[in-house]
């Protein structure tokens, strides 16, 4: 069986490839659009920078420019086809809003994911009665949102958990998120029995940050965070920052190192899987 792949991050690899061979021929954007003839640079420099799903035939052309040898063209064509994919269940992210398309994506190729929630549960946690009042209160803020299409797509990508060779999923999860504030009791006590059910999963873990606990060195998680990687090695490994409006991905060596070691610090000081179990029953009655 292939490896499952994330088309987002098969674009980051893709380009960064095809910006190797480009500089191990010393060509520049603008001699390169010259030979293929197209219009301006700005169609490469997408595609070398993982910002476009690739057309299949504008890499075959650039593996001419670039004169790559077969078995080398052989492996990145099959990359291509996966930064290009429609297949499977990407059918059913047609009407997911651009920014949890994303997170999809990455979700979708991950091998392992670490999520860090200082305020809310993770979407791939949420029941949907939970997910409908979190996406109603960002509405708000945007009304383009389309509350019932957004509730389903995350049902949709919820389903990776649950896959036949699912990622290893851990959620650290901020004290804080277990505070339901105004939200109707029924609606939280469903969504604290459902964790506790996920962690029934081989491969769903839930951590708990407890108030004041405190990091070794004192570090603190200053935004919400996720972490990715994935079965392919070459692929990069990925952190998503999610801020109010958009979300940062970073992808260097250097800063996912940073965030591999603030994880690890996180983790340190949180509950044991089993105590954090015991505490969101507790929390409800159960």
């Amino acid at each position: 069986m292939p490896l499952p792949t994330s088309p987002v991050i098969r674009r980051v690899r893709l380009g960064a490839e095809l910006r190797q061979l480009r500089r191990r021929e010393a060509l520049t954007l603008e001699q390169v659009c010259d030979r293929l003839g197209w219009a301006s640079t700005s169609k490469l420099s997408r595609i070398e920078l993982g910002q476009s799903r690739p057309d299949l035939a504008d890499v075959l052309d650039l593996l001419d420019v670039y004169q790559v040898p077969t078995s080398t063209r052989d492996a990145l064509i099959v990359i291509a086809r996966d930064a290009a994919t429609s297949r499977g269940w990407w059918k059913a992210l047609g009407e997911m809003g651009e920014r949890q398309r994303t997170y999809a994506e990455l979700e979708a190729g991950a091998a392992r994911i670490v999520e860090y929630q200082p305020a809310v549960v993770p979407g791939l946690l949420q029941t949907p009665a939970y997910a409908r009042l979190r996406i109603a209160a960002g509405a708000t803020l945007d009304p383009e949102v389309d509350v019932d299409a957004e509730v389903r797509a995350r049902a949709v990508r919820q389903e990776v958990l649950r896959r036949a060779d699912p990622p290893r999923y851990t959620a650290l999860l901020a004290e804080a998120v277990c505070d339901p504030g105004e939200m109707p009791v029924e609606v939280w006590r469903e969504q604290v029995r459902h964790l506790v059910a996920l962690t029934g999963l081989s491969n769903v873990t839930v951590r708990l940050l407890p108030r004041g606990a405190v990091a070794h060195g004192g570090l603190h998680a200053l935004t919400p965070y996720s972490c990715y990687a994935f079965p392919d090695p070459a692929d990069p490994r990925t952190v998503m920052l999610e801020a109010l409006t958009t979300d940062v991905r970073l992808a260097t060596v250097a800063d996912v190192d940073r965030y591999d070691r603030l994880t690890e610090a996180l983790l340190d000081a949180a509950l044991p899987a089993e105590e954090t179990v015991t505490a969101l029953a507790r929390g409800i009655g159960d």
